[in-house]
């Protein structure tokens, strides 16, 4: 049986805790240092995850074959200048990330030193990184980069649960902004619908309770049977004159939302004449 591969991660804090004990636990990669900004951090980052040596500077890293950087995002380009600049790269070894906004052409530095770079991004929220330890099995993972850093990346986080998506490095921003619609912009959709609410004499707490089973129907339809099936209401039956008088109503109470529900309507009629073609 083959030696497992070494890695050592920087800037580990929920989510290289998290990977990090998951690998420990499968016995995927042998984890070499944990490099935090204090080595009280790391020593608590080693002990979550069972095992790693703390380092105290780059200098005192050990040669790895696998380095992940899990800082923040707005730090992981001086994390990777540094870690080149540390001379622990060569052309065999691999550096990733872990963003979902940035692509693996942030690790520049590293690819300079000849190392393989990629990104996975686990798209999850860490913010209890134990229970995403616990239930991590089947989180799907956008994954690019160059192919020497994808085909080692991709085994090893095959053994701990993850379904691997590749995207293209170019299209990074694109599949982050699919997210930021998924989820962020949802919620200020759904704050949208609250505020309608509000302007017909419906309390917030009220709203929340009769928007509740219409939100997770909705949903559930949209990820079972796709959007084009799932769409019903005014636009889908034909019924113009509703949506007309709606946006009438919604845009004389506040023209922000009557700009929203007007584009809203065009887009959703293009979703319904795409549900017609099918």
């Amino acid at each position: 049986m083959s030696k497992p591969q070494t890695l050592s991660i920087i800037g580990c804090g929920k989510v290289g805790q998290t990977l990090a004990r998951l690998w420990v636990q499968h016995q995927t990669v042998q984890l070499l240092d944990i490099l935090n900004t204090s080595t009280a951090s790391g020593a608590r980052a080693a002990a979550f995850a069972g095992a790693g040596r703390v380092a105290s500077s780059y200098a005192d890293l050990q040669a790895a074959d696998i380095y992940l950087i899990a800082a923040p995002d707005d730090q992981i380009a001086a994390c990777c200048d540094a870690l080149a600049s540390s001379g622990h790269l060569s052309v065999s070894s691999i550096v990733f990330h872990c963003s979902g906004a940035l692509s693996s052409s942030i690790l520049a530095s590293a690819s300079a030193r000849d190392a393989a770079v990629g990104s996975i991004h686990p798209i999850r929220s860490f913010a209890v990184p134990e229970k995403v330890a616990a239930d991590f099995a089947g989180t799907y993972c956008g994954m690019e980069g160059d192919q020497a850093a994808v085909d080692v990346l991709a085994p090893i986080f095959a053994a701990i649960g993850a379904q691997t998506v590749p995207i293209q490095r170019e299209s990074k921003v694109l599949y982050h902004a699919g997210a930021v619609f998924a989820s962020n912009y949802l919620v200020t959709l759904l704050d949208t619908a609250v505020q309608t609410y509000a302007q017909a004499g419906i309390p917030q707490d009220v709203a929340l309770k009769m928007m509740a089973s219409l939100v997770r129907e909705t949903s559930e339809n949209v990820l079972q049977i796709g959007p084009e099936q799932a769409l019903t209401g005014p636009i889908a039956r034909g019924d113009i004159a509703t949506v007309v008088k709606q946006y009438r109503a919604v845009n004389g109470w506040d023209k922000r939302y009557g700009k929203l529900y007007k584009h809203m309507g065009k887009l959703t009629l293009h979703l319904a004449q795409r549900r017609q073609k099918k």
